[in-house]
């Protein structure tokens, strides 16, 4: 398993700041390509083939590292079957494993431990068509669904999803608003008074280092 290989963009360390592990040091694995194109993705230097790496190889840098939280994201990681090697791995050396998901591929095969962090993509973003919704009867109350609103029609759109698909009874629902086009401050307006039963996320790191920050 450790010879087997995956694309990297990059492997770092920093805040985590866009699920309910907000705040928390974590070490980011961000795997290379993505299926999908959404009009408002700040990562498009991981379309880019990256580094090819092993198992091993990638264990050795997280091992030195030395966190206990760890994500994996992308581009989208799904798209590599590898991945799923990469998790089993790091659930057995005892981390806890965030995959961060873009909805578009079936979450169903993620090894058990790993909690699902699975985007619903908005109208706003242009890739709601690719959705593979029966995602979410994947889901259970420990993985968490996000959705990342373009503004207030988005909003709307999220409120009638969340209803329609029951989803604050299945897992955490997170909404978030893109930086510099669709105020927080307007979306927690808008949560507040609905009384939806999501939490509201920002980018933490666009706040702390800045809009071009993807770290």
């Amino acid at each position: 398993m450790e010879n087997k290989s995956l694309y990297i963009s990059e492997i770092f360390k920093s805040i985590q700041g866009e699920s309910t592990w907000q705040g928390t040091p974590c070490i980011f694995i961000r795997l290379s390509g993505c299926n999908l194109r959404c009009s408002y993705c700040d990562t498009r230097y991981s379309y880019a083939t990256g580094r090819e790496m092993t198992i091993a190889e990638i264990w050795a840098t997280v091992k030195n590292l030395n966190l206990p939280l760890i994500e994996i994201t992308g581009g989208e990681p799904l798209l590599q079957e590898n991945v799923l090697q990469l998790m089993e791995k790091l659930i057995a050396e005892g981390k806890q494993v965030l995959l961060e998901t873009n909805g578009s591929i079936s979450v169903n095969n993620v090894p058990a431990g790993v909690i699902r962090i699975v985007d619903i993509k908005s109208p706003g973003s242009g890739m709601y068509e690719k959705m593979e919704l029966s995602n979410i009867d994947c889901l259970t109350e420990n993985d968490q669904i996000k959705m990342v609103l373009c503004g207030k029609q988005d909003y709307l759109w999220a409120k009638k999803i969340i209803s329609q698909y029951n989803l604050d009874s299945k897992c955490t629902v997170l909404l978030s608003a893109v930086y510099n086009k669709f105020s927080p401050g307007e979306l927690a307006d808008l949560i507040v008074k609905d009384n939806l039963p999501v939490r509201l996320n920002v980018q933490l790191h666009k706040y702390m280092w800045g809009a071009n920050s993807h770290k």
